[in-house]
Formats: structure tokens, sequence, C-alpha cells
């Protein structure tokens, strides 16, 4: 989506949008509360962002949404670069820019989109004081206590303070949540009973809220 108070700027990303295959323009706002309030309710790989609007700056909007939301700030104004790229903007687009230049930025957003969803074979996690690498085929299941997670890999287990929302981040989609506090690594399924599942001698609860999503995954 897009949000420049300005229409004819708003045109010009629709036109170049209108040109790149990868990509869909789902919705355009002048108006930057209403494209924010959009947003939150309706979530979008990219954001194209001008700064200087009225009431609130695209700045101010890029610290409220969404973590995973890809920006791409479209502004006349190249004294903000350095303050976007401090808010991680995956891009900085100086108007006027060409369509090749907004493709670039496009195909950035693309490449990083197909790394998010790559497959990962091992993820590094902190326990105590170390930074451990946890081999992904190894691991069994994940349960959350609280802020913490313990990692069941084949005979052994590993402690990290994390949250669970965090966990769920960090594990690609092979892994399964079965429980409010369970997530299993779904290639390490050997049976599924109706309030468990077997991962060869582990034993995993199933809570009746995950079990037909789970049924559903596996297949």
């Amino acid at each position: 989506m897009a949000i420049d108070d300005e229409s004819m700027a708003l045109e010009v990303v629709k036109s170049h949008a209108s040109k790149v295959p990868f990509l869909s323009l789902k919705a355009v706002f002048t108006n930057p509360i209403k494209g924010l309030e959009y947003l939150q309710q309706n979530p979008v790989d990219v954001l194209f962002l001008d700064i200087k609007m009225p009431d609130i700056s695209g700045l101010e909007i890029a610290g409220l949404i969404p973590k995973d939301t890809m920006v791409i700030f479209t502004t006349a104004y190249s004294e903000h670069a350095v303050k976007s790229f401090e808010l991680d903007a995956l891009d900085y687009l100086l108007k006027p820019f060409s369509l090749s230049r907004f493709l670039k930025a496009c195909q950035k957003a693309k490449d990083l989109k197909s790394l998010k969803n790559g497959n990962k074979d091992s993820i590094f996690i902190k326990s105590g004081a170390d930074q451990i690498r946890i081999n992904l085929e190894d691991l069994l299941y994940c349960e959350a206590s609280g802020n913490y997670v313990t990692f069941q890999i084949s005979g052994d287990k590993i402690l990290s303070r994390m949250t669970f929302s965090e966990l769920e981040q960090l594990l690609p989609s092979s892994f399964i949540k079965t429980h409010r506090s369970f997530i299993i690594n779904s290639t390490k399924v050997t049976k599924i009973e109706k309030h468990q599942v077997e991962l060869g001698h582990a034993k995993v609860p199933i809570s009746n809220t995950y079990y037909d999503s789970l049924l559903e995954k596996l297949k």
C-alpha cells in the first residue's frame, strides 16, 4: 500500500506498481491517519510512505506499524535519508523517481521476503551467557513456561529466556503449535492421538484448539 498526502505522487506509485508483475497495490491514502488505521487492520508486505505530511510524519508512522512491514520511503527531501535507515527502512526513493528505480526497490523487497520465507537449517539461541547453535533437524519440540523456553533435542535440553511469540517468529513453518505452550517439529511426528502427539519416544500434548489445524497442516 502507499501513503502520500499528494494525490499526484500516489498516481506515480500506482502507475509504476501496475508495471511490476509481482506487486499488487492494495490501497492508497492521502490521509496518513486513515492510512495508518487501515494498515493496522490489514497487514501488507510493503508500505510506500511519504515523509512530510500533515498531522503525522512518515517517520512517525514507521514507528507505529507492524515490525514485519517493509517500509520504502518516497520523498522529495534527501535530508531524511539517515533517519529513515535508522528506522530500518528497506529503501529511500527520492522524488521524482523513475520506473527502473522503483522496480529496484520492489525487487529488494521481493528478495527479502523470499529470504524470510526460506528454509532454515539452524538457529542460534542464547542460554545464559552463551550463544548456542541448534540444528533444526535435531529439534523435537519447544516448551514455553513464562518468559523461558525449553528446546528439547534428542537426549538433551537447552533453556533460553524468550517469550512464546519470539519463539514463533524464530522457527520456520515446519514447526507447528499444538498447545499454548508447545511447538513441535512436524517432520518428527510418528503418531497422533486425540490428546497427544508422539515424536519418537517423546510425547507432547495437543489441545482441542489446535487438533484440527495440526492435522490439516500435516497433510
